[in-house]
């Protein structure tokens, strides 16, 4: 099985394809600004360069902006080091200096990275099953959209479900979101809620990742506690952070859509 080490570098490996810089980067002392590009072997969901992105994996920030936004990018990380600048007042001037470029703060999360020394099976009420592809090809409706994605399907690689008899009653998916790791997602019917079948069905499907020879890797925006709870619980420690800015009618969308 893979070691922390072992995941760290990965991790820090993909987020230096993602962001058009060294892994080394993420270790120094004082913020890098890079060039966006389109990079090979980024993770899957992102499907063009960054226009403007923030990373931290908490000592300084990687910026990885158009070449336009390098002095945006410059100024503001001058004025708010990595402990402030992903700070809701701090977030408010950013989005006045990227207006005049048309773009908006939108996405924020979380990431967190399994520690082997504490991830463990959690014993769960239902019966575990684990799905292949063929075995989930039904289940892309409303109520597993945070386990299995329709617009990327050909990504979902690996699922396991919890059962009360033939009822589905929480899913944990696996996405191949790059050659050497596979986002974990996870829906648990309200009915079925509190009973520890987050626990149990994201702790299986992270040994199952694992036992493929790849690292499971966790999202979840700050504000989603029960999701931070379970990443936690099932041996996930945080490992980056990460602030995404998107063009104007990108987020007004997604404001009208309710997501």
């Amino acid at each position: 099985m893979l070691t922390n080490t072992d995941i760290w570098r990965i991790a820090l490996e993909q987020s230096a394809i993602d962001s058009c810089c060294a892994p080394e980067d993420f270790t120094k002392r004082e913020s890098v600004i890079t060039v966006s590009r389109d990079n090979a072997g980024r993770r899957a969901y992102l499907t063009e360069p960054y226009s403007f992105d923030l990373t931290s994996y908490g000592g300084n920030v990687v910026a990885c902006v158009r070449e336009d936004l390098r002095e945006v990018a410059r100024a503001y990380l001058a004025k708010y080091p990595a402990a402030h600048c992903f700070e809701t007042p701090a977030l408010h001037e950013l989005d006045k200096m990227l207006a005049p470029f048309g773009l908006k703060t939108c996405f924020q999360a979380e990431y967190f990275l399994p520690d082997v020394n504490l991830l463990r099976a959690q014993p769960g009420a239902l019966e575990l099953r684990v799905l292949l592809p063929a075995d989930f090809a039904g289940l892309y409706l409303p109520q597993w959209s945070n386990a299995l994605c329709s617009d990327r399907r050909q990504n979902d690689v690996l699922c396991v479900g919890a059962y009360d008899g033939e009822t589905l009653a929480a899913l944990a998916g696996a996405s191949a979101d790059c050659g050497t790791m596979w986002q974990i997602g996870i829906d648990v019917l309200p009915a079925y809620r509190r009973r520890g079948l987050a626990k149990a069905v994201t702790s299986r499907l992270a040994l199952e990742v694992f036992s493929r020879g790849k690292v499971p890797f966790y999202c979840a925006a700050w504000s989603n506690l029960p999701s931070v709870c379970n990443a936690l619980a099932c041996g996930f420690r945080p490992a980056w952070v990460q602030l995404t800015a998107k063009p104007f009618a990108f987020v007004e969308k997604l404001q009208n859509t309710g997501k």
